[in-house]
């Protein structure tokens, strides 16, 4: 694919020339599956992984990439075993080569997808590797930021909108003052998630609660078109932009976990998502709804939050009795 044609199709121009037309009539479709990513984390993963399939494969060009055989898939996913890369990880390239041959099966470019019948590794475990911490460390947690500062009041909002409705760190970083509404008479939360998906949560009263302190102390409880969450300072003054998701896992999630003694292996912002969901199947949830709440389009990996069946207070090793 060539950076004209991408940048074509990125271009926001209403009108285009005859030059641009022939341009976009010439796209590969492999720059169109690119382009047509709207998620800019997606896209950049995925332009990752598919790079380095291509690297590994010595593809020079798009032709090249049509002639691929479920043999150089395999070899390549033989490569990452060699890497030492996690299941997930390989998965999660494997997933992106696919989709991408999706799409040229899609548009006839080629006839099959290499990808297909080619083994996936396995976790090992239907629970994920994502952390949740235990109800004491989120209560903890969310009592944590100081009440009596903005930056603490904006801080447990924060807290209190991943720990009380399962948010991503982009869905969360993506929040405007707008997106707050009301819906049938609740507060309600429209969530822009993965793939353009909308998610309409009603907001929990002690989430509702802390926005509500945390913008008033803002002066900003009549803003209606800024972020929900914003920097208490920033080195070039400009305080309306919307906190970046590594401010959201540095300064906040982190630096409070380390406070706390919060310390466990790759704890994190999806930690707080994966202690929501899991909250909520202990407490009568039902797997399905948490499926939409969570925005999974696969209610498998729903169930990798589902740890009813795994808790250690139930282990037979309590039952051993000498």
């Amino acid at each position: 694919m060539t950076e004209t044609a991408v940048q074509v199709l990125s271009s926001s121009t209403a009108l285009i020339n005859q030059a641009q037309f022939r341009q976009l009539a010439e796209v590969p479709p492999e720059a169109e599956w690119f382009a047509n990513l709207t998620n800019r984390n997606t896209r950049l993963a995925y332009r990752k992984d598919v790079g380095q399939f291509v690297q590994f494969l010595g593809i020079q060009n798009h032709i090249e990439l049509r002639t691929v055989t479920r043999a150089h898939v395999i070899a390549w996913r033989k490569d990452l075993e060699r890497q030492q890369l996690g299941p997930a990880t390989i998965r999660r390239k494997l997933s992106a080569v696919g989709a991408l041959f999706d799409y040229l099966c899609a548009r006839n470019a080629t006839p099959v997808n290499p990808t297909h019948g080619v083994e996936r590794p396995t976790e090992g475990s239907n629970q994920g590797k994502t952390p949740a911490i235990s109800d004491d460390q989120a209560r903890a947690l969310l009592a944590a930021p100081d009440p009596t500062t903005l930056k603490g009041k904006r801080d447990r909002a924060i807290l209190a909108v991943l720990l009380y409705h399962g948010l991503r760190r982009a869905e969360l970083c993506s929040l405007g003052v707008q997106h707050l509404v009301q819906r049938r008479g609740i507060p309600t939360l429209t969530v822009h998630g993965k793939r353009g998906k909308l998610r309409y949560l009603p907001v929990h009263p002690q989430a509702q609660s802390a926005i509500h302190d945390y913008l008033a102390a803002a002066g900003r409880a009549a803003d209606t078109t800024g972020p929900l969450f914003q920097p208490i300072q920033r080195p070039d003054g400009k305080l309306g932009t919307a906190l970046s998701g590594q401010a959201v896992y540095r300064n906040i999630v982190m630096a409070y976990a380390r406070q706390l003694g919060i310390a466990m292996e790759n704890f994190g912002p999806h930690s707080l998502r994966a202690t929501a969901a899991t909250n909520a199947l202990e407490h009568g949830a039902d797997i399905a709804k948490v499926q939409d709440w969570l925005g999974h389009s696969d209610i498998s990996t729903t169930r990798l939050y589902d740890k009813r069946q795994h808790r250690p207070e139930d282990s037979p090793t309590f039952k051993v009795v000498y």
